[in-house]
């Protein structure tokens, strides 16, 4: 039993460091990054240079990160699809955030704005400038409130 133990901590420890060596994260030039990341910038952010963009790749899966020089922050899949927005402490761009999200916030906490969308397994996970977090599935309905 003791020797199992052993063994199995062992062969865990080696497959976290394979992971580790094997995740390549590197700095980027905007060029690199794909199409429709570069077209959701300039659409969403007219105006706005890059000041750095970086591509994760590990086993599973390929993400872009970008940070805008207003201080946001994007992440992108593989594709360019966009998998969060987080604008510190301005809006998020109304034509991101689902109507009835949008909705729900506007009648539950009018006068806060999101200032963050991050699309989840679930759904959506929301922070607004009053610093709540909320959940939402995919349908928009608010599944749980985190302060």
């Amino acid at each position: 039993m003791k020797k199992s133990i052993l063994f199995f901590a062992a062969l865990v420890c080696m497959l976290i460091q394979t992971m580790s060596v094997t995740a390549k994260d590197r700095i980027i030039t905007s060029e690199q990054l794909p199409a429709a990341a570069k077209s959701f910038i300039q659409k969403n952010f007219p105006g706005q240079g890059i000041t750095y963009a970086k591509v994760d790749k590990d086993f599973t899966k390929t993400t872009y990160e970008v940070r805008l020089d207003n201080g946001v922050e994007l992440e992108f899949d593989k594709n360019g699809t966009w998998d969060k927005v987080d604008c510190n402490y301005s809006a998020v761009p109304a034509n991101l955030i689902p109507a009835t999200i949008a909705d729900y916030v506007k009648k539950h906490f009018n006068g806060s704005m999101i200032v963050k969308i991050d699309k989840e397994r679930h759904g959506y996970d929301v922070e607004l400038s009053n610093d709540l977090e909320l959940k939402f599935n995919r349908n928009g309905q608010l599944m749980d409130i985190d302060d």
